[in-house]
């Protein structure tokens, strides 16, 4: 709580005192100290020379103290940011890192001009993103995944007719709203038929017997609009879109406006920001990908993320066809591919018309013993795989969490699984006992009421926090994914994308063995998403460490304005300092801010804060 003069200079000053003000009182204390060290040469001239030097001492300590607050000071006034306008239209869904034009001036070529390049495109345009003319506040969930505004995304009607992919037959555009039919509803048009082959073809009796096979997580490639992954979702699975960078008609920004984990990636010439057997299923349904071009590159990026007995699925109508001996037309796939498939120890499940499946090998020793394979084996850490180029060589045989998915175990991680992380058991639940008091706390505080001046502060007959406010999460520092954990078990309507600094321990092995959804970022570059895609960004502890890697925080600050919704929130947990200088950037950048003392004795401060609704 503040006291009542420091309310009483916020009436005045607004919520941080001018510069000028506070330069000011520096100044006076400047003279202060004068004054005190010539009355003192006056008083005490008889006083022996060792007292002169510690009273010689105790103001040169005074005045390097006054030195560094007015750096501090300065450093405040350099971080100043109030006076930053909005962005240009063009700049609606600006994307940064991703600039063609940039990359093909940098000599980049054969497909890599359209990847992921922060080190060429350094904009350094301070503005704040701004929302479509048409802008509307998304509906809430689960209205939202079926519903979303046409003005929300970068679709238009002529993008929409020319489409003809699976998932976007099940799109209707209405004049300002894009529907889908419900996955509850009776026209499914083929996405639970769809999955139930699959599971068919994998051994199964129908596609809600998938975690019992050990499939928790899934990665779908060039995902449409995400129907597929909105019906794994249902089933309890978590199923993340990647698709690549796209001007107009994005996937990934659809997909994200209708509530479901997606983010941008492509297969071109670096590595997924994944480590090694990250995930149980990788789906690609016409995703656009020549996998056997680059000599297999592509399937061994595959190979790399798959766990041991993970699945690869491929459904494309480009497959040849051929004569079986039955008479009747199959599919077939081109000689390389089946030449690479081979090399990579996969096994040919099944296959029915377009639709094939290949199960990795849970053998280890398999590239060993296959003399003929042309790819070698890895060497060194590959579980730091942040967009390295992509390797000619598969990884993982001899990483010590090499066990086949139909062995894990059916709930949480057990005791064993844990130690394979390096984790002792008594610190995971500990760490998820804090979760979930925390959680507590936060869901509490979401409300427009913990901003008393708020303009929209809620009436009687409004809903109090959250109801569904909130659906897409992300937390900007997740360590074991405590978070994530805590908000399922509490029955929450969300879904968290828990990013991991590739500066702090890696810990997102251990976060997407539960099943979860997560990446490794650097927090010192903009993270891989649409504009507006978040309805809620939390972060323990990432300023302090960010302080130690010598990132801006207005540019992180920025950044978080980018990827958060309008009415979005912000969760920032962190020593006192750190949350005061946030504090004051949020509330130059126009967002509500109040800081919280968590009254532990601690030197702990939550900083809340929400986003208004700013159309210029």
């Amino acid at each position: 709580m503040r006291s009542p003069w420091y309310k009483k200079l916020s009436l005045v000053f607004g919520h941080r005192p001018p510069l000028n003000w506070l330069l000011l009182c520096l100044v006076s204390v400047f003279v202060l100290i004068a004054l005190l060290g010539s009355s003192s040469s006056n008083a005490f001239d008889s006083v022996s020379s060792s007292v002169r030097s510690d009273i010689y001492s105790n103001y040169r300590r005074l005045k390097e103290q006054a030195l560094s607050d007015y750096v501090e000071l300065k450093n405040l006034g350099t971080d100043h940011v109030k006076d930053l306008g909005l962005c240009g239209k063009e700049r609606e869904n600006y994307v940064p890192c991703y600039n063609v034009s940039a990359n093909l001036l940098a000599g980049l070529k054969d497909g890599e001009e359209f990847d992921r390049h922060c080190e060429v495109s350094r904009e350094q345009q301070h503005c704040l993103v701004r929302s479509p003319k048409d802008y509307k506040t998304p509906l809430t969930w689960p209205s939202g995944r079926d519903v979303v505004w046409s003005g929300n995304v970068k679709l238009s009607k002529d993008q929409f007719l020319s489409s003809g992919s699976m998932t976007k037959r099940l799109m209707l555009l209405e004049e300002n709203q894009i529907s889908f039919h419900s996955d509850d509803g009776m026209i499914i048009d083929g996405v639970k038929d769809y999955s139930h082959q699959i599971a068919e073809m994998i051994g199964l009796g129908s596609d809600s017997e998938f975690r019992e096979a050990g499939v928790r997580n899934v990665l779908d490639i060039g995902c449409g609009f995400g129907s597929f992954g909105a019906h794994l979702l249902s089933l309890n699975l978590m199923a993340v879109c990647m698709s690549a960078y796209e001007l107009t008609g994005s996937q990934v920004q659809l997909a994200l406006e209708r509530g479901l984990p997606a983010i941008i990636g492509n297969f071109i010439s670096r590595q997924l920001p994944f480590p090694s057997l990250s995930y149980d299923m990788v789906h690609c349904a016409q995703c656009g990908i020549f996998w056997d071009d680059k000599d297999g590159a592509f399937l061994i990026e595959v190979d790399r993320v798959l766990k041991p007995g993970g699945y690869f699925v491929l459904t494309s109508p480009k497959s040849r066809q051929q004569e079986s001996s039955a008479g009747t037309k199959k599919r077939s796939i081109s000689a390389p591919f089946e030449e690479f498939t081979q090399n990579l120890c996969w096994n040919l499940l099944e296959q029915q018309e377009e639709t094939f499946i290949w199960q990795k090998t849970t053998d280890a020793q398999c590239h060993v013993s296959r003399k003929q394979s042309s790819i070698p084996l890895c060497n060194g850490d590959d579980d730091k795989s942040y967009y390295r180029p992509i390797a000619q060589c598969i990884s993982g045989t001899t990483n010590k969490r090499w066990s086949p998915i139909q062995n894990r175990s059916s709930g949480s991680l057990s005791s064993s699984e844990l130690e394979v992380h390096g984790i002792k058991p008594e610190d995971f639940s500990e760490d998820m006992e804090f979760w979930r008091s925390a959680l507590r706390n936060y869901w509490s505080l979401l409300t427009p009421l913990i901003f008393s001046d708020h303009p929209k502060r809620p009436g009687d007959e409004d809903p109090m926090p959250p109801y569904n406010m909130v659906r897409n999460v992300m937390d900007m520092s997740a360590h074991y994914g405590g978070l994530n954990a805590a908000l399922l078990e509490a029955r929450k309507s969300v879904w968290v994308m828990n990013v991991v600094p590739i500066s702090e321990c890696n810990t997102l092995p251990v976060i997407l063995d539960q099943g979860f959804a997560g990446v490794l970022h650097n927090w010192c570059e903009p993270f891989p998403t649409y504009p507006r895609t978040y309805d809620m960004l939390h972060a323990k502890g990432l300023l302090s460490h960010l302080a130690t890697e010598r990132c801006s925080m207005v540019d992180l600050v920025l950044e978080m304005d980018r990827i958060l919704r309008p009415e979005g929130w912000v969760i920032i947990s962190d020593k006192i300092g750190p949350i005061e200088r946030a504090r004051t950037l949020v509330t130059q950048l126009r967002w509500e801010a109040r800081v919280i003392d968590l009254q532990n004795g601690s030197d702990q401060r939550l900083l809340l804060c929400q986003k208004p609704f700013v159309r210029k």
